[in-house]
């Protein structure tokens, strides 16, 4: 029995890692979830265990998803300077 032998050429490719300028520059990419993950949890608990009816609750759920902007608002009051 006759194989045709296929002869196939091989190219050395070289795979060039460029390093990505979009993210922080941290090699895992986690530098703020972690905060913003338990920050998250503390804010649900909080919210969730004050609410006073399922749909305080619901929104309680809301406010924690978005709890950053309610501390940069608190941070800009407390540090508002008079003109």
């Amino acid at each position: 029995m006759f194989f045709p032998l296929l002869i196939m050429k091989k190219r050395n490719k070289r795979v060039v890692k460029q390093k990505s300028s979009i993210g922080c520059g941290c090699s895992s990419c986690s530098c703020g979830g972690a905060v913003y993950g338990l920050g998250f949890i503390g804010a649900a608990i909080y919210y969730i265990s004050n609410a006073t009816g399922f749909w305080m609750g619901v929104l309680g759920f809301l406010k924690a998803i978005v709890w950053p902007v309610f501390l940069v608002q608190g941070l800009l009051k407390l540090i508002a300077l008079p003109y």
